[in-house]
């Protein structure tokens, strides 16, 4: 690592800079060495972290008004990324927090999905409604297929009825965006729900009976999920008039499991035919705070409210240094990609403050999810699906 003293000049400093960003960009992934799973790799290192934010972004160039080259817009934290594969490339649209706390997207591109992750020449320009939005996260990006893309995320705005004094409650909904380049992006009406609160929304990529289905995630409260909490699906007629209807909870949150306190869909599901793979997040309880993970489920091929295989416990959790960061003990995904050979990359956040991938085929997430014994719900049937493995092992 170069080491740059108070006392060196500004085109010194400046190669550093730009020697040091370069190195990391180029850093080559590679898989963890360890026999893992048998469902995914994960890889060493993060794909996507604030140090990956162009330069240009942060610092100012001109000599004349920034001599000692000071970073002027600090980045805190690169996270909770949607994605999509887009002309041959791997994309995500990261939610990039800066130190003022105001999260924004930029597209990072991949030439394999697991390194060299570089961000466009400028971020996403979403446009506001009458009433801006305050913060916007968490976006997920669905190739639907009427023919756009679209951006579903989290806009968030001070609550009106908060008390006088009150600096913190907020409002929550799903904020829509579509486009056919993802560059210029057209703003929809946000999601007109019943329900309450919406932070965490997902479009199925194809019509159902002729209609937008959207997994929801109602909940009373911005923090608190009250009567709220479980994966919802609703149906919208025209997504430029997007109010839900008919929304339902399909997987509700159950006590002493992952998802005890609350789950919300992660990114869009895949089609398989066997029916369809989700990936969503299960938030529960600790004496340390809240804890999030990654789990699956599939849902029927031609019924997607019908709930079909639930594997027991959580697919992914936090190990190593993805306990530590700005939120802690979290994992969370709002994005994966199927590629043409069936590979599914899984992009998750950690703590969110950074990105990382894991590597698996829809073969193998197909299999986990059918073939995984589900949850019992208590001690004494857990024991008993140990006891059931091990008799089928001895009898082999």
């Amino acid at each position: 690592m170069t080491t740059i003293t108070s006392s060196a000049t500004f085109q010194e400093r400046k190669s550093a800079l730009e020697k040091q960003h370069k190195t990391l960009l180029e850093q080559k992934n590679e898989p963890q060495e360890i026999v893992g799973n048998g469902i995914y790799e994960r890889y060493k290192s993060p794909v996507v972290t604030a140090a990956h934010i162009p330069l240009n972004w942060r610092f100012d160039f001109n000599e004349n008004t920034n001599p000692f080259l000071q970073e002027r817009i600090g980045v805190n934290a690169a996270f909770n990324a949607g994605a999509i594969k887009w002309n041959g490339k791997y994309l995500l649209a990261v939610r990039v927090e800066g130190i003022d706390r105001k999260s924004f997207f930029a597209i990072a591109e991949s030439p394999n999905g697991i390194d060299n992750f570089k961000f466009w020449d400028k971020p996403c320009v979403i446009p506001q409604t009458e009433e801006p939005d305050t913060n916007v996260y968490d976006m997920r990006l669905i190739n639907h297929e009427d023919g756009f893309v679209y951006g579903i995320f989290c806009t968030e705005r001070k609550d009106p009825k908060a008390p006088k004094g009150d600096t913190s409650s907020a409002v929550a909904n799903a904020g829509i965006v579509r486009s056919k380049d993802l560059v210029n992006w057209e703003r929809l009406p946000d999601l007109i729900s019943n329900t309450g609160q919406q932070r965490n929304v997902v479009l199925h990529p194809e019509f159902v009976n002729g209609k937008y289905a959207l997994y929801t995630r109602p909940q009373d409260g911005f923090i608190d999920v009250g009567s709220g909490g479980g994966i919802g699906l609703g149906y919208v007629d025209d997504m430029t008039n997007p109010v839900v209807k008919d929304e339902k909870i399909i997987f509700g949150k159950q006590y002493h499991t992952i998802y005890e306190l609350k789950n919300g869909l992660g990114p869009a599901p895949i089609k398989t035919s066997k029916g369809w793979l989700h990936l969503a997040h299960g938030v529960r309880n600790t004496a340390a705070g809240l804890r999030y993970t990654l789990y699956m489920f599939m849902t029927d091929l031609n019924d997607i409210t019908k709930v079909t295989h639930v594997p027991a416990g959580h697919f992914m959790g936090p190990e190593g240094i993805e306990r530590v960061g700005d939120v802690s003990n979290v994992l969370f995904s709002n994005g994966w990609i199927e590629d043409e050979d069936g590979t599914v990359y899984v992009y998750y956040a950690s703590s969110d403050t950074r990105m990382h991938v894991a590597v698996s085929s829809v073969d193998k997430l197909v299999d986990y999810v059918i073939n995984t014994p589900a949850d019992t719900f208590i001690s004494a049937g857990s024991v008993q699906t140990i006891i059931n493995q091990i008799e089928k092992n001895n009898a082999i």
